[in-house]
């Protein structure tokens, strides 16, 4: 893409998130639902597709532009975000990282319009931050395999139309060898979508369990044509990899929005007769969420640069996402402090910014995952002894 081109859309879905979805905001939260509207909107502007290949149908955004996009997307409910968010990012990226030519021909096409919508179904009841634990079974059967077990906390399971599931086909293998990922249509007999879970925040962003039941599926279902000792964990790693800049970026749009409706209401309110603005102590909390804005923004960009350039795609994305989903947690909080009594009622922003930045802190492996993976790599061997 060109750089006009891009800057071109980059300022079209910053209309859209401003004008059309910001004032939704409170219906999509009330309903648990993105309004259809919305969606066929998102659909038209081609964000299901954004960082898909070109020769798919998609943007092909490097992870600069993908990141700086993504910071637009976050100033407004990440339920928007979340519709195309696993097309683009980890569910799509299975097919992008270790597909073959006929499945991401198949697929990515589909996935980067909109019409089909992805879901990467990894975690499980025992297997987490740590998804070695994996118990999901494929089981040879001549040109079949068979799929047994169930996952947890699936995003866009209950709207999903293809899961990119990880199972484990060598069942002796130990730790991340022996597991395989396969593509798995929703209308497979066998597979099931539980009710959509009832979360405490990102309402409108559905998460359900998925259950496989001596699910059928051929050969030609397993990504990348081979059940290799460590395919699936790889791909999956270098799929969460590039998630966790994505969930960075917009941790820092989330931010972006929550330091706004801070200052906004700070020149507005008024106590003693004055605004609450020329309170030092205010300008203080301001000045500090101001601070995180700036360094989260920075560190994504410089990550993504790296990300790009391929000279850092472990520690860089790590420390990304550890530290702006650290960082919008303590500027959400100090939004509902500002904005006092009211920061807490239903219907104002910053208290339900409030609700839905603490899940980022959890997913795409947790902050205490990242500081482990982040250590690791800074110390070598001696973290290991």
């Amino acid at each position: 893409m060109e750089i006009e081109d891009y800057e071109q859309v980059r300022a079209v879905v910053r209309d859209f998130v401003r004008n059309t979805v910001v004032p939704a905001e409170n219906e999509i939260d009330d309903n648990d639902e993105v309004p259809a509207k919305i969606r066929q909107s998102a659909k038209e502007i081609g964000l299901f597709g954004f960082a898909i290949p070109e020769e798919y149908g998609g943007w092909g955004l490097s992870m600069v532009e993908e990141s700086r996009l993504v910071i637009e997307l976050g100033y407004t409910t990440p339920a928007l975000r979340s519709m195309f968010g696993t097309n683009n990012g980890i569910a799509g990226h299975v097919l992008m990282e270790g597909g073959t030519d006929l499945q991401k021909r198949e697929w990515l096409p589909k996935i980067a319009s909109g019409e089909a919508v992805a879901s990467f179904a990894l975690t499980e009841a025992e297997a987490g931050s740590d998804p070695s634990g994996i118990q999901t079974s494929a089981t040879r059967h001549g040109d079949y395999w068979v799929l047994n077990g169930a996952k947890r906390y699936i995003t866009n399971a209950p709207v999903a139309d293809v899961f990119m599931v990880f199972a484990r086909t060598d069942p002796n293998a130990k730790s991340t060898r022996g597991i395989s990922t396969f593509l798995v249509p929703r209308n497979t007999p066998g597979l099931t979508v539980g009710p959509h879970d009832r979360k405490m925040g990102q309402f409108g962003a559905w998460t359900a369990d998925v259950y496989f039941d001596d699910v059928r599926v051929p050969a030609s279902s397993l990504v990348g044509g081979e059940a290799g000792e460590n395919t699936g964990w790889s791909t999956a790693m270098r799929c969460l990899a590039h998630g966790r800049i994505h969930i960075a970026a917009l941790c820092v749009g989330m931010a972006e929005r929550l330091v706004d409706e801070s200052v906004n209401y700070a020149r507005s309110r008024k106590q003693s007769g004055r605004p609450i603005a020329t309170f030092q102590l205010i300008q203080g909390i301001i000045a500090d969420s101001v601070t995180d804005l700036y360094a989260g923004r920075s560190l994504v960009l410089e990550t993504s640069r790296a990300f790009d350039a391929n000279t850092d795609r472990k520690i860089g994305p790590s420390a990304a996402k550890y530290f702006c989903s650290e960082m919008v947690g303590r500027v959400a909080d100090r939004a509902v402090q500002i904005h006092g009594g009211a920061g807490y009622m239903r219907g104002i922003a910053v208290e339900r910014f409030f609700r839905d930045a603490r899940l980022f802190r959890i997913y795409e492996g947790t902050s205490q995952i990242q500081q482990v993976i982040i250590a690791r790599h800074a110390i070598g061997e001696a973290a290991n002894d």
